[in-house]
């Protein structure tokens, strides 16, 4: 399960390459959105005589030369840049939150896949022993000591196994597909090792929900908060005056004096109620709004956590009592059954509800234990892990 995680991070997944493009992004964006707009560049023929178009027969005849510069209102390019960076926060937040995805979706594919791999050799392994008994029923039957409905039964159970089989091998193909996504086709056609291998032991409840905050998903969350108060710094900058320099040179014929002109033009924000009153207003409500977004990623990964422990908690006490109980009953059920058996104390049927009895019992102890490293997996995915 270690190396499928370590191919699922270092594969060439886009899943996993677009939000490292989409910050890169931002981060160019950050750098062109707080420069000064390009100057303009001004070159006039003014004046010029229609009837000789000559530049020395008219004392106003001029040829001008113009450069004229804008600068936006207030610090509007300081938050623009800030809006930029934070949304480049949070693509590397969506970043984070998605190798803890593909790690959680590993680690559960690989799970199901262990699962379904022991499964199949406990399956096989029943089928077998069932398949030795048809054996010595049939040559029992042929001495007339057993009856044809023994034989059927057995076989029937034996059809039954074989349905399993093939249920199994469905699931595991459908399996691997999954984990093909992640790790390649290649790496998920090999087999899974033969024991469930370790990983860390979550944190008690108490420190992983002061940790929650810190979680990817949230701070994608308190990066849309930014940028949405970023928004609102901008807004207030659009109530005062925008401002650009106008400067030229007109340069005339003859002996006349060349001619210099310099301008400002400043914007006057007097009417307000319809334009800068409603876009701050607009934009407070989308910061209110991202905020009750970030709330609400809160209280679902608080709701997570408290229902992936608890389900962890209970699966561990429930593989205990199979570990301890379930099995070795089971196992002792069987061996009784088939010693009543042989003394013909019990028929055959009752042997063969007490063998796969105990395969229900092997096969539901196997999914206790997947099912509660995967609620471990859900744990490590809301705290996180260094190691990942």
């Amino acid at each position: 399960m270690k190396e499928a995680v370590r191919l699922a991070l270092n594969s060439d997944d886009p899943y996993l390459l677009e939000p490292g493009v989409r910050a890169s992004a931002q981060q160019d964006r950050a750098v062109a959105d707080s420069q000064l707009p390009d100057p303009k560049f001004r070159a006039t023929f003014a004046n010029w005589p229609t009837n000789s178009f000559s530049y020395t027969q008219e004392p106003m005849t001029q040829l001008q030369l113009g450069l004229s510069q804008s600068f936006p209102k207030g610090d509007t390019l300081k938050f623009n840049r800030q809006k930029r960076q934070a949304l480049a926060g949070m693509e590397q937040a969506r970043l984070d939150l998605r190798r803890r995805e593909i790690v959680l979706d590993t680690r559960q594919n690989w799970l199901d896949l262990y699962y379904w791999t022991a499964a199949r050799e406990k399956v096989l392994a029943s089928r077998t022993a069932i398949a030795e008994l048809i054996e010595v029923i049939e040559a029992i039957y042929a001495t007339g000591r057993e009856t044809s409905q023994d034989v059927f039964r057995a076989e029937l159970e034996l059809s039954l196994l074989d349905d399993r089989l093939v249920e199994i091998d469905r699931q595991d193909a459908m399996v691997r597909a999954r984990l093909a996504r992640r790790i390649g086709q290649d790496a998920a056609t090999k087999q899974v090792t033969a024991s469930l291998p370790p990983m860390r032991h979550p944190s008690d409840i108490a420190p992983l929900t002061e940790r929650l905050s810190q979680h990817p998903a949230a701070r994608v969350q308190e990066a849309n908060v930014a940028v949405a108060d970023k928004d609102v710094g901008v807004a207030r900058e659009q109530y005062k005056p925008g401002w650009s320099v106008n400067v030229g040179y007109g340069a005339r014929g003859a002996d006349r004096a060349d001619l210099a002109t310099v301008g400002v033009v400043m914007d006057v924000p007097l009417f307000t109620q319809k334009r800068q009153d409603k876009r701050l207003s607009a934009a407070k409500k989308d910061r209110q709004a991202a905020q009750l977004g970030h709330d609400t990623v809160l209280l679902d990964l608080k709701k997570m956590l408290d229902s992936s422990y608890a389900d962890w908690q209970r699966l561990q006490k429930r593989v205990g009592l199979f570990q301890s109980v379930v099995i070795k009953r089971a196992k002792e059920t069987s061996e009784a059954s088939l010693t009543s058996y042989q003394n013909g104390v019990t028929d055959f049927a009752e042997l063969v509800r007490a063998r796969l009895a105990e395969l229900d019992a092997e096969l539901n102890l196997l999914k206790l234990q997947s099912e509660r490293m995967k609620a471990q997996a859900q744990l490590l995915f809301l705290e996180g892990e260094d190691d990942a």
